[in-house]
């Protein structure tokens, strides 16, 4: 009977010595497979962006000449008149593998519009390019800087998606002094991609147009641009095999 009662006990030490001697394991010793819950992503892919992307700053326009570009207003609200001028930004940085010195010597003009009011009304004028400009890649963000003259007056940048739709994106208000770099946000839903239509990507940009604010529009208005830029993607562009068949080709 004591050979039973200590053979019970023996083993219940055994049992109480395990127990406390895997609670005394650390936690870093402990196999992270073992440890890591349902749904939770694996360690190793965590704070990894599994997105390939080639994002780069590229510049679209520089306004450099201005008979490349076409100013647009109803005659019944007013005139416009454009006009390049020597200036630049003072804020403006080089593009990424441009010098300072390289960025002047390419970058000497801006572009001027004068608008001449006829009467106060809701008015809006346009500049446009005498062809549209296509931006390569997946374009993220646009952006130009521009002397707004501290109206209350909205810029707009009119573009066409991969198949031709036309789309409307805000550039900001223009109720501010001086020169000022206006970001725009390329939204989701305009296309440009279809992995059907490989050969054929990205958005152009056909026009800006300014759209008055109806208390301001009397006088003379004055606005320049200068530095037409964009954010893109150029993973698909810069990784497409060279022997690949171009669809547009038929």
């Amino acid at each position: 009977m004591k050979r039973t009662i200590l053979l019970v006990a023996g083993g219940l030490l055994l049992v109480s010595g395990a127990f406390a001697q895997s609670a005394a394991t650390p936690a870093a010793e402990v196999d992270s497979k073992t440890t890591q819950s349902v749904g939770e992503p694996e360690p190793q892919l965590i704070g990894v962006d599994k997105a390939q992307q080639e994002l780069k700053e590229i510049s679209i326009s520089k306004f450099e000449d201005d008979g490349f570009w076409a100013g647009n207003m109803m005659r019944d609200d007013g005139y416009i008149s454009l006009r390049r001028f020597e200036g630049s930004p003072a804020d403006k940085k080089p593009l990424e593998g441009e010098t300072a010195a390289q960025l002047t010597e390419n970058d000497k003009y801006v572009l001027g519009a004068k608008i001449e009011h006829v009467h106060r009304s809701v008015a809006s004028f346009s500049i446009s390019p005498t062809q549209p400009l296509p931006i390569p890649g997946i374009t993220k963000t646009i952006s130009m800087w521009v002397v707004g003259r501290n109206v209350k007056h909205q810029l707009y940048v009119l573009l066409d998606d991969q198949f031709g739709n036309r789309a409307k994106v805000p550039l900001g208000d223009l109720a501010f002094t001086g020169w000022k770099k206006l970001t725009a946000a390329i939204p989701p839903n305009i296309r440009q991609t279809d992995p059907r239509y490989p050969s054929k990507t990205g958005i152009s940009i056909r026009t800006f147009q300014i759209e008055t604010d109806p208390a301001e529009t009397y006088g003379t208005y004055y606005i320049y641009f200068d530095d037409l830029r964009a954010v893109s993607d150029l993973f698909t562009e810069n990784n497409r095999d060279a022997d690949d068949m171009i669809d547009t080709s038929w």
